[in-house]
């Protein structure tokens, strides 16, 4: 596109939670890159708002014995570069993200093949029959099995892809892209959307204006005043404290698009000293409470929960076994004696503190006090999310560019089942970031996708959740929402658990 075209053109601007650096969606659980794969890339399968798995880019069929799913590829689907999408590039794609991915690892360990019967048929064989093939190739967040090109999905799965090609709904504008500035995307004038409506992920990606452009703007109140004179059309994230200006303004619209919301944690590095030892993991967390870090973090009751369920509060596997401490904010006392009994010698914890992420920044300096306060020596390292999200992907020590803590947040549909949950996730270094190695937990974990009740499913995910707080696998510390805010010439605007950019129009 020329500059005049562009300036022509219909664009939505937009601020997002983070700057886009890292734009491998399948290398990082990083919100922001997921997002950046939603605009480009495409997928299988998807989810809907009544999470019922919908076809997206392929129908499926499943045989009488429940052990053959044959997926087939619907027309028109080309690649950015204007090349066919085929079965062998799905089958590669579909092989990186399960490398990665938790949910995907556990299909593949009930997975006797996935092949390419033909340019348009992909047919995967079960070694037993497993309720949540689709359901793991619907997933609709971190990590999203996106569509890639086979040249591209056959990079290591542990190294960055070097070209941004898809077969979505927009184009990656590589030209334009500015790390810290901004990310531009195109209509794809060649994609073809399916004809149902759109649905969370699901339905019609129907693109209604030219080009959308990430603008980063670190500055909450510089974002803003930018939506309220229409220098911008949208914000991802606005703080909470300026949520009553923007909710006064007749040009604005205030909504929370994610119904379930986000649950706040901790996470240690169970490789390196100190956490490598679970009593000390154990200490670190009875130091610590939910209230506190949401009373930092969000501020207003309004918008948090206090909730000690690992796989949220609201949802059919809810309990709050293990959680005591944390909501009631009475493990201090027990985290001091723990840490005395557990022969800590001092060595100092490397907490990384983002500073450019409005919902990333109060979470470590309130555990660094709390941690302190316990008997921890806390060595807390300031830098910007996009850095942390690299660093923490290091297995070195901590003095070598390592780390030993970090804080995140994920949305209800990443947690809200033991599978879906990467923190969960037992398999050492293959694992989530931190990398425990515990094989009770990946047979609870199988326990989970064998169960054939609902019951069941709560009895397992109600003793893995008294295990995990038992050894520390990581740190719920309460749920929370952020509404979105957007100019009221913005229409079509979706819910879901990630931010969607087509169904919006833009009115002149």
């Amino acid at each position: 596109m020329t500059l005049s075209a562009a300036a022509e053109a219909k664009t939505l601007t937009a601020v997002m939670h983070s700057d886009l650096r890292v734009t491998d969606p399948i290398i990082t659980t990083a919100y922001i890159t997921r997002n950046h794969g939603y605009m480009i890339f495409d997928t299988l399968l998807a989810l809907d708002e009544a999470f019922k798995v919908r076809p997206q880019m392929a129908d499926w069929k499943v045989s009488d014995d429940r052990l053959t799913y044959t997926f087939t590829l619907r027309d028109g689907l080309k690649w950015h570069d204007g090349k066919p999408v085929t079965a062998e590039d799905c089958v590669a794609s579909l092989k990186r993200w399960a490398a990665r991915d938790g949910m995907g690892q556990k299909l593949m360990d009930m997975t006797a093949s996935l092949t390419a019967s033909d340019e348009r048929t992909i047919t995967l064989k079960l070694k037993e029959p497993y309720g949540l093939v689709l359901e793991s190739i619907a997933k609709p967040s971190s990590i999203v099995p996106f569509m890639m090109p086979r040249r591209i999905a056959e990079t290591p799965p542990d190294k960055a892809i070097g070209e941004q090609i898809g077969s979505g709904p927009f184009r990656f504008v590589q030209a334009e892209f500015q790390p810290g500035v901004k990310a531009v995307y195109e209509k794809n004038k060649d994609y073809v959307p399916r004809a149902e409506k759109a649905s969370w992920a699901a339905g019609g990606k129907v693109v209604k204006v030219d080009r959308v452009e990430w603008i980063t703007m670190p500055d909450a109140q510089t974002a803003v005043n930018a939506l309220m004179s229409g220098e911008i059309d949208f914000i991802e994230q606005p703080p909470i404290d300026l949520l009553p200006i923007l909710a006064a303004s007749k040009e604005v619209k205030v909504h929370n698009t994610n119904a379930l919301g986000y649950q706040t944690m901790g996470r240690m590095n169970f490789l390196h000293p100190p956490f490598d030892n679970p009593k000390i993991r154990r200490a670190a967390l009875l130091a610590l409470n939910q209230k506190d870090v949401l009373d930092a973090l969000i501020g207003n009751p309004q918008y948090y929960r206090i909730c000690g369920a690992m796989f949220v509060c609201g949802t059919p596997l809810e309990t709050e076994v293990g959680a005591e401490t944390l909501v009631r904010k009475t493990g201090m006392e027990e985290a001091k004696k723990l840490l005395a009994e557990a022969g800590y010698d001092g060595t100092p914890i490397v907490l990384m503190q983002p500073t450019d992420v409005g919902t990333l920044k109060a979470q470590p300096i309130v555990a660094s006090q709390l941690l302190r306060a316990a008997g921890f020596k806390v060595d807390m390292q300031a830098m910007d999310w996009q850095t942390l999200v690299t660093r923490r992907a290091s297995q070195k020590p901590p003095k070598e560019g390592g780390w030993n803590m970090f804080f995140t947040n994920w949305v209800g549909a990443d947690v809200f089942n033991p599978l879906v949950n990467v923190s969960l996730n037992g398999r050492g270094r293959g694992a989530w970031f931190g990398w425990p190695d515990d094989p009770k937990l990946e047979a609870f974990r199988d326990a989970y996708s064998r169960a054939g009740s609902l019951d069941e499913q709560k009895t397992i995910a109600r003793d893995l959740q008294a295990y995990a707080y038992e050894q520390a696998i990581y740190i719920p510390l309460g749920q929370y929402i952020v509404p979105s805010a957007w100019r009221t010439e913005l229409t079509g605007v979706l819910d879901g658990p990630a931010p969607y950019f087509w169904n919006i129009d833009k009115a002149d």
